[in-house]
């Protein structure tokens, strides 16, 4: 388990899928998340056979936010030359959050 801050305050809790079966499996399965998903590295999303609508922000090498998304079902993303990392959250998590463009968000691992 990890967690998502920004600024010193923590938005929410975050799994991590960094390896290529993770982050290909993604969210496909699921009917909903609680707190977010990064994947990483990635530059680039889908919605292809999700059963619900997501958030997405594309990260940059310092945890920038360089963009955000709202992805509704069955769709593909284009790809974010600057991203190395994505942040999925179930769609309206980032109004809550307040999470926008020009944010810094750093990754918290449980384990540190």
């Amino acid at each position: 388990m990890a967690w998502l801050v920004n600024d010193a305050r923590v938005m929410a809790s975050a799994e991590l899928a960094e390896s290529r079966v993770e982050r290909r499996r993604g969210l496909l399965g699921r009917d909903e998340l609680e707190g977010a998903l990064v994947l990483r590295p990635c530059r680039w999303v889908h919605t292809i056979g999700m059963r619900f609508p997501i958030d997405v922000a594309y990260l940059d090498r310092d945890g920038v936010v360089v963009k955000t998304a709202r992805m509704q079902r069955h769709r593909v993303g284009v790809p974010v030359p600057t991203a190395r990392m994505v942040i999925e959250a179930q769609a309206g998590a980032f109004a809550r959050w307040g999470l926008r463009v020009g944010d810094e968000v750093e990754i918290r691992n449980d384990d540190r």
